[in-house]
């Protein structure tokens, strides 16, 4: 059995992983860290502690209401992305530990779109 990094627990909610395969589990929120672990296989498990956790990046569509996917960008290891059934409260618990200037809306298609096409020398393309 895996040890939590948890002393507290503040919500436990349904939710999937989207590391490589979608993997469906149970999404814990506490006092030490975000902790994801697997349904089907115990050894399947991701622990965030909250000192690694260096933004939080949420996909926001049809002007916030709905929150499909959310991510932690971390420190040292890259970007895990997790949905669950009710995202705006695991995000209010999250909220509590991770400052607020540090949580962020994603890029929409088309702000990336917009990225590709102005670039960094947009003076020459009309020249």
């Amino acid at each position: 059995m895996v040890q939590s990094l948890n002393t507290k627990v503040d919500m436990v909610v349904d939710g999937n992983s989207h590391l490589g395969l979608t993997d469906y589990g149970k999404i814990m929120v506490g006092d030490h860290g975000f902790e994801f672990y697997d349904n089907r296989n115990a050894k399947n498990y991701i622990q965030i502690p909250w000192k690694e956790v260096d933004v939080v990046i949420v996909s926001v569509m049809f002007k916030g209401r709905w929150i499909p996917r959310y991510g932690f960008r971390t420190k040292k290891n890259g970007t895990y992305t997790f949905s669950s059934k009710q995202p705006r409260k695991v995000l209010r618990e999250v909220r509590k530990y991770i400052k607020p200037d540090h949580i962020v809306r994603s890029l929409t298609f088309f702000d990336v779109l917009k990225r590709a096409f102005k670039g960094k020398n947009q003076s020459s393309y009309l020249k």
